[in-house]
């Protein structure tokens, strides 16, 4: 534990623009090391467990990926960072533009633009110039002409207003510690008619406060998250309607598996985020 753990200091205490450095150290690290969530700069909070099997496909796999996804993606673009799977629900359509927020190594971001095809678009936005720069070499393994990354923060998209018809993201809102920014946001680049479909961590249970104290469990997909409530009241108050948060018990499975001392799974569960922007009409 480091220091911040003798202070007090929990995810709703630290300032937002330590926090945002923090996770942008700890994936800079990770965009490096070409290891993904293997390297010991990878997501598992214990250090020496976590997200990793020997083989990385089945842990795809358990996230939700299905073998035909994986195998249409060069290798490089699939860290095993993930909780879910936003394909799976975003009912993504041929000539749709998509973004992906926190867009890591590009996994999504390729599985994407295999479903809008050449006549969509998909835009990857992500704060770590490692993990864009990982991003951007990815794009010709790829052959993905109709995907790019661009540089910033969630909380400030470099995207413009409405212009977008589908938001993804997978495991990444739980890091940022502002999330009604994101939201609102989010909705502001959306269409009308838009909407989200978001893979992420939800808290089902109070941590323990060496869990809540400590800045590998926030950088790590744990402390950052939210309960089930206060994504629907940040939801709503973004202005998005048919707001539906679809807990994944099985996901239990896997998030047991973080950590070697803990069953985070006691206090955690994978869920689907869906909302939809109003259309002019309504």
């Amino acid at each position: 534990m480091s220091d911040d753990t003798q202070t007090g200091t929990t995810a709703d205490d630290r300032d937002p623009e330590a926090t945002r450095q923090l996770v942008r150290e700890r994936y800079a690290g990770i965009a490096s090391s070409d290891q993904g969530c293997c390297s010991d700069v990878g997501l598992d909070v214990a250090g020496d467990s976590g997200c990793c099997d020997d083989d990385s496909q089945s842990e795809s796999e358990r996230l939700g990926y299905d073998a035909d996804d994986i195998a249409s993606v060069a290798d490089g673009a699939d860290l095993g960072l993930g909780c879910g799977n936003p394909k799976a629900f975003a009912a993504m359509t041929p000539g749709e533009t998509v973004l992906d927020l926190g867009s890591g190594a590009g996994f999504d971001c390729f599985l994407a633009a295999q479903e809008v095809g050449a006549d969509g678009h998909v835009i990857g936005v992500d704060m770590t110039p490692e993990m864009i720069s990982k991003a951007r070499e990815n794009v010709a393994k790829n052959d993905s002409r109709n995907v790019e990354f661009r540089l910033g923060e969630i909380t400030h998209l470099p995207v413009a207003d409405e212009t977008v018809d589908v938001v993804i993201s997978n495991c990444v809102v739980n890091l940022e510690p502002e999330k009604q920014r994101v939201f609102d946001d989010a909705y502001r680049v959306l269409k009308p008619g838009g909407r989200v479909a978001i893979s992420d961590v939800v808290q089902t249970a109070p941590f323990p406060d060496d869990v809540a104290m400590d800045p590998d469990s926030l950088t790590g997909c744990v402390a950052g998250a939210s309960t089930i409530g206060k994504l629907e009241k940040m939801l709503d108050r973004a202005g998005f309607e048919a707001v539906e948060i679809a807990p994944k018990d099985e996901s239990t499975e896997f998030i047991s598996d973080w950590e070697a001392d803990r069953d985070l799974g006691e206090y955690l569960v994978s869920a689907t985020i869906e909302a939809r922007k109003p259309t002019l009409d309504d």
